[in-house]
């Protein structure tokens, strides 16, 4: 991509371009913001008039770009993490200034900038980056300090320090050092202080005097004076301001630059961007668009599921006595105005989703599938951050579903943590759009699904399914690790999404890696147990991977999600409310009857109020819940003997552990359509199953008749990569 960088004359900004060049990108041009005279931060105000206001113009001349420049008009006004567009705050003079660039150089689709900490200067670059239509490159984000600091310096960026104010580092001592010669003072430093050796704390500033990018020139700075701007006795305050500076043409070029033609000779690569803030077509496309509806629609059956109360999920499908479908657009835009319409009458809205399990018929319109969903779900309508979301191919066009199918993870109240980065960087894949990498709600973290992509180019990694699933699980534990978690230490359960491209032996290979690579070293200190881990089957997953995996863990509330918790609570009381559970002689009975075959369920409890079960049906399981000799799950008997079953062992489980009915935040029962059995036979088997559960324990298990479960048409499901189960029930079950 053609790139514009944010630079503002330091060391990062620098080093961020030099990373773009790594990944194949052209920087076109400089983009720069002068501070105010009278700007808060009257030291930093002061530093840029004296020092960066002409040293920027020479890194221009240096690399032979144009420089766009504009002075900030605007202050800071909202002073939320997450920002709004707001009048008069100082990202819209970046929005302006951004707009500036891409009228003129229409071929610009990414904007480069220096952040490696900082949440508040990542989330502003990418606000302006979403409204233009263009893609935010931070490939510091997130990086080791030491190393990073390490590598400016071999790389050759030669940057001095301009200001410092940190316990340390003393004006008179320090300023006008280069990066190599504080290096070692700094590494002691951060081991004595805790000092953020790439200065992200505010702790230094730098001005770039040298580096790869400088193809043309370099910067000597002839004479310099030290500026104390605070004599505090344990941290003081300075700054430098050069007396004298020249432009030097690099050996081996001609020395064609003199410091007085310095502004004549940059004068027609300095564009001066004034003038008002004016909406462009991408924001005036997504404020004009509307969301779209289903009335176009009546014939359509659209069908829902619900469980739990506080925290439950919401399914959606077209159901299989609808007249003809319409296609996916059509499909998906009924599905999406169903769960809306369910979400209002609930009192509720999009703000309230924490994840969403996107079912489409064909990955080939993936694209298609992204156009609606961001009609409906936008960044505005989600003001704590939007939903997580995992996106796969299912046959359901076969099943007779349509060709979407929707589940949302509902909360009641807005509490909740989201991570979206939509940065390109070298951290984690990113997630541009209304989508992120992961959503804590109490104590459980919803992580996205997550591919063996490469981060810093979104490429598939090459070397097969094994080498992305080693990767995909490299870049869930980057996401875990920003809520100070481990998918080693803190998992409750593993879903391991398959692509029915694979042969067999590249599923086995699949298990034997992520045994290696993930089950060999666990920690179950935290949780008590091991996680459970389902593997499925789908025809296609997103840009034609081979492996998709999405953990979800568990984060305690009581560490203040940080890695320094001694003891995890493993006891809690029985909950008391919803609809009971208790044990009655047709429960009796069925245990009797199956007591040999426990081994179908893997169940994972954590700290008394978080369950995690997989009910595995294999044939060796159903010929023995099955009395006939006739071919098994042919039958409706057969299907309604496997449906009881698996119902029957629900509730055991759920009983066993201290669980209600609305404890149950997502049931799902996979089933191969090998079998040739429809979607909505399989739904009924369910639904009277759970009927009769419900009379025999002398109570209904919701009033209204909506199901509490989703029935998913897959290629193949299992505990093993093998995925040849008859039918894999998944639960998660948890306690407010």
């Amino acid at each position: 991509m053609e790139v514009v960088a944010l630079v503002s004359g330091g060391k990062d900004s620098c080093f961020s371009m030099m990373r773009c060049l790594d990944y194949g990108h052209k920087v076109v041009a400089l983009a720069n913001l002068i501070p105010l005279d009278d700007a808060v931060d009257e030291l930093d105000s002061y530093m840029y008039q004296t020092v960066g206001h002409q040293i920027v113009v020479c890194y221009a001349k240096c690399m032979g770009l144009p420089l766009f420049r504009r002075r900030i008009s605007g202050s800071t006004r909202d002073h939320a993490l997450k920002y709004s567009v707001t009048p008069g705050d100082e990202v819209e003079d970046m929005f302006a200034l951004l707009s500036e660039v891409k009228r003129r150089i229409p071929s610009v689709g990414a904007v480069s900038s220096g952040a490696i900490a900082s949440d508040y200067q990542r989330l502003r670059v990418e606000s302006v980056c979403s409204r233009l239509g263009l893609v935010s490159l931070a490939y510091m984000w997130k990086q080791d300090q030491t190393l990073l600091l390490e590598e400016m310096i071999r790389r050759g960026i030669v940057a001095i320090t301009v200001k410092v104010a940190a316990m340390g580092l003393k004006p008179s001592a320090h300023l006008g050092k280069e990066l190599s010669q504080l290096k070692s003072h700094l590494l002691q430093m951060n081991e004595s202080y805790g000092i953020n050796v790439c200065g992200e704390g505010g702790e230094y500033e730098t001005l770039t005097l040298d580096c790869p990018l400088f193809r043309n020139a370099r910067i000597v700075l002839d004479d310099f004076e030290v500026i104390l701007h605070s004599a505090d006795s344990i941290a003081s305050v300075g700054i430098l301001h050069p007396l004298a500076f020249h432009v030097e043409a690099k050996p081996g070029l001609p020395s064609s630059i003199e410091d007085g033609n310095i502004a004549q000779e940059s004068s027609s690569c300095l564009y001066e961007v004034n003038g008002g803030i004016v909406q462009t077509d991408v924001e005036d496309k997504q404020t004009r668009n509307p969301t779209p509806t289903s009335d176009a629609y009546p014939s359509m059956d659209v069908c829902i599921s619900k469980t739990g109360k506080t925290l439950f999920s919401i399914g959606c499908w077209i159901g299989k006595s609808s007249s003809a479908s319409k296609g996916l657009k059509e499909d998906l835009v009924a599905v999406l105005s169903r769960i809306q319409n369910q979400l209002k009458e609930d009192g509720l809205s999009w703000a309230n989703v924490l994840y969403v399990h996107l079912y489409i018929s064909s990955m080939k319109e993936f694209a298609l599938a992204n156009e609606v969903y961001v009609s409906f779900i936008t960044e505005k309508k989600c003001h704590l951050g939007v939903p997580s979301r995992s996106t796969i191919e299912l046959p359901l066009v076969h099943a007779g579903l349509g060709n979407a199918y929707v589940e949302v993870l509902v909360s009641n109240d807005l509490v909740k943590r989201v991570l979206h980065v939509q940065s390109i960087s070298c951290w984690a894949p990113s997630c541009i759009g209304p989508y992120s990498q992961a959503t804590l709600y109490g104590e459980i973290l919803y992580m996205a699904g997550q591919l063996g992509l490469d981060p810093p180019t979104m490429k598939l990694c090459p070397g097969g399914a094994t080498a992305q699933l080693e990767l995909a699980l490299r870049n869930s534990e980057a996401v875990a690790n920003a809520f100070k978690s481990s998918i080693f230490s803190s998992a409750i359960h593993f879903l391991v999404y398959c692509s029915a491209h694979l042969t067999s032996s590249e599923k086995e290979e699949v298990e034997h890696k992520l045994q290696n690579s993930y089950i060999a070293h666990l920690d179950s200190s935290r949780t008590g147990s091991y996680p459970t881990i389902l593997y499925v089957l789908a025809p296609d997953l997103p840009k034609g991977a081979f492996v998709e995996i999405k953990p979800t863990l568990y984060v305690p509330a009581d560490n203040g999600y940080s890695d320094d918790d001694d003891d995890v609570d493993i006891t809690s009381e029985p909950e008391t409310g919803g609809p009971k559970l208790a044990s009655s002689k047709v429960l009796s009975e069925w245990s009797a009857r199956y007591s040999d075959l426990d081994s179908c369920c893997l169940v994972h409890t954590v700290a008394g109020k978080i369950c995690s079960a997989v009910v595995s049906i294999t044939n060796d399981i159903a010929s023995k819940i099955c009395s006939s000799t006739e071919q098994l799950h042919q039958s409706e008997e057969h299907l309604k003997a496997i449906a009881r079953f698996c119902v029957f062992q629900i509730a055991k489980i759920l009983i066993d552990n201290g669980f209600t009915w609305d404890s149950i935040t997502m049931l799902r029962f996979y089933y191969s359509v090998e079998h040739s059995v429809a979607a909505d036979v399989m739904s009924r088997m369910f639904s009277e199953a759970f009927a009769e559960l419900g009379k025999a324990t002398g109570g209904s298990l919701r009033a209204d008749g909506v199901p509490v479960f989703n029935v998913l048409p897959v290629s193949g499901s299992g505990r093993s990569a093998s995925m040849l189960d008859i039918l894999t029930c998944e639960l998660l079950a948890s306690k407010a």
